[in-house]
């Protein structure tokens, strides 16, 4: 199967799950057509009835008759329309779940080099237009089909003469749709573009609105914007153009039948050769192709639009999760936290020089390592290689004595409780936010317990909904002290048997980091922890540190070993000693 030439047959295996549903819906398209097809052949008889005799009885059987049509017509349309729609929002809802749960395997390094908006755009309006596809494309394309042929079948037995005549014009619409389908799919290509990055410069201003505001950059971005927006307008208006030309196009061609037909067949009828009724319902039958000859325009255009779509969707789709389960991955039967890190070197796909470079540390469970240095040394690097956010060569990094990457993901990162340097709150419940990495529903004491931990407790309490309080995207309603706490809650909750601290005190004063370090004393005392930060208040009760500079460990030991060395952390403690004093003054 090409998938780059033909992306939407990917879709066969979603149709499968529903084949039932789709026979009964096929079955109601073909009952539909039969029942629509009754009325012209009903109107035959009706016609050369009237010319023999007419009287009030005759008149309102045949007018029951022609709605009795209509009802049957109407009852079978409608359960075709709910059958094969109900189907395209189902495989809709299957394509949109697969396309959220792969996004979700996927690494840091990939979603860092797509935007947020671009992203959007394929989960959102990319898959309706491949819905489009699924629902209207295929009922109006089985419509279509079925009533060409017993319409053919049914005008080539009423005269085949007339049927050839009416069919030349009709014939140039294959035509047509070859010139213009390859058009009407590339135009919208474009269009799907723009309106990612459409999409992308919306996300962006909406998530750095602060900023935006700040600079007072608000008219700046909407020209910016309205750039964007005028040229996504330009590449719709371009596609509405050639729509505009297919569409009358197809009308005109229908027009060009019925001429035809009005010109020979009323000759036919003058001559005798032809009944009234023959031709009046004729010309019924021709009527009831007109709509599916012009949907065939519509069904190209939907078609074109999803194929287009659904190439985009493929991109992602079809792109191969960088971190995932390696084969015979297995979880050991026990776990300690023991965390060691050999002759680790590593290095960022986009740059030119390791980020770490020949770096071994081991940490006993139970203990805390603590990693110093500056901003650029490799710190979070090092911190985020453990639950595997970005892949570690094979054989340098060690828990329990099995290289990460021989354990199952979900497995290794259940067994972490980790926060990142960048805090994140979704947006919902302070309760929520906190017991967010537990599988099963947390007790309010638990997340109390949790968030006194992190001496949150307080500032929750002092909220007026306490844990039911809605902390706003990104927790924009707290701040920055509040939203590192809560992270650290939300770390601690699930009893990990790793802790990792990626400088997850920086936005809190002295104070309150005494307060909390005392308290995380408690829950480290059985856990290995990895503690990040820039600060020394942080890291001098650690059982050891690391000092690094530019990927390489340049000192290790204690708070008093490595200050009676005199070395780079020395200088570090000395520095912020010398900050706290000024900042008193």
């Amino acid at each position: 199967m090409n998938r780059s030439r033909y992306p939407l047959l990917v879709l066969a295996p979603y149709l499968g799950r529903y084949r039932g549903r789709l026979l009964v819906g096929s079955f109601m398209v073909l009952l539909t057509v039969i029942a629509g097809m009754c009325a012209p052949w009903a109107l035959k008889y009706v016609v050369d009835g009237l010319q023999q005799s007419v009287d009030g009885s005759r008149l309102f059987s045949y007018a029951l008759l022609i709605v009795a049509i209509s009802l049957v017509e109407g009852f079978f349309r409608f359960w075709m329309r709910r059958i094969l729609i109900g189907v395209s929002r189902q495989v809709e809802y299957d394509l949109r779940n697969d396309f959220l749960a792969h996004v979700q395997k996927m690494s840091l390094s990939f979603l860092q080099s797509r935007s947020t908006g671009d992203i959007m755009s394929r989960a959102t309006n990319d898959l309706g237009a491949v819905r489009m596809v699924l629902g209207p494309g295929i009922m109006y394309s089985m419509n279509t089909v079925t009533l060409l042929v017993i319409s053919t079948a049914i005008l080539v037995n009423l005269n085949w003469k007339l049927t050839l005549l009416a069919y030349v014009p009709l014939a140039l619409v294959s035509i047509s749709v070859k010139q213009f389908g390859r058009r009407i799919h590339d135009r919208f290509e474009e269009i799907q573009e723009q309106f990612s990055a459409l999409s992308t410069r919306t996300q962006e201003n909406i998530a750095g609105i602060r900023v935006v505001k700040a600079f007072a950059r608000e008219n700046s971005e909407i020209r910016a914007f309205g750039i964007l927006n005028l040229e996504y307008v330009r590449r719709n208006v371009s596609l509405i153009r050639l729509w505009g030309v297919f569409y009358p196009l197809m009308t005109a061609l229908i027009g060009l039948s019925s001429v035809a037909l009005l010109w020979f067949g009323g000759r036919q009828v003058i001559q005798g050769r032809l009944t009234l009724g023959e031709f009046v319902a004729f010309m019924g039958y021709l009527s009831l192709l007109a709509w599916p000859t012009i949907a065939i325009g519509r069904v190209i255009n939907i078609f074109q639009r999803g194929s287009a779509s659904m190439r985009r969707i493929l991109e992602i789709l079809e792109t191969p999760p960088g971190i995932r389960d390696l084969e015979g991955a297995e979880e050991p039967p026990d776990a300690g936290g023991a965390l060691e890190i050999r002759n680790l070197t590593f290095s960022y796909p986009s740059s030119p020089r390791p980020a770490l470079s020949d770096v071994s540390l081991s940490v006993p469970p139970g203990k805390t390592l603590a990693i110093v240095g500056r901003t650029g040394s490799g710190k979070s690097t090092l911190a985020n290689l453990i639950p595997r956010l970005y892949d570690p060569p094979p054989g340098t990094v060690f828990v329990d004595g099995r290289d990460v990457r021989g354990w199952p993901l979900r497995s290794l990162r259940r067994r972490i409780g980790y926060v990142p340097q960048e805090t994140f709150l979704f947006s919902d419940t302070i309760a929520e936010n906190i017991a967010f990495g537990l599988e099963s529903k947390a007790g309010e004491e638990d997340i109390l317990s949790a968030a006194r931990v992190s001496r949150v407790a307080g500032d929750i309490e002092s909220f007026t909904q306490g844990m039911q309080t809605f902390v706003g995207e990104r927790g924009v309603t707290l701040s920055g002290g509040q939203k590192q706490r809560m992270a650290i809650s939300r770390a601690v909750i699930g009893s990990p048997d790793i802790l990792i601290f990626d400088d997850s005190l920086s936005s809190v004063d002295t104070y309150t980091e005494e307060k909390i370090l005392r308290e995380l004393g408690k829950v480290m005392e059985n856990r290995t922890t990895l503690l990040v930060s820039h600060r020394i208040s942080t890291v001098q009760r650690a059982d050891e540190i690391v000092v690094l500079e530019e990927g390489r460990v340049v000192e290790r030991g204690t708070h008093g070993e490595l200050l009676r060395r005199g070395g780079a952390y020395a200088d570090l403690y000395h520095k912020q000693q010398l900050e706290d004093e000024l900042s008193e003054i």
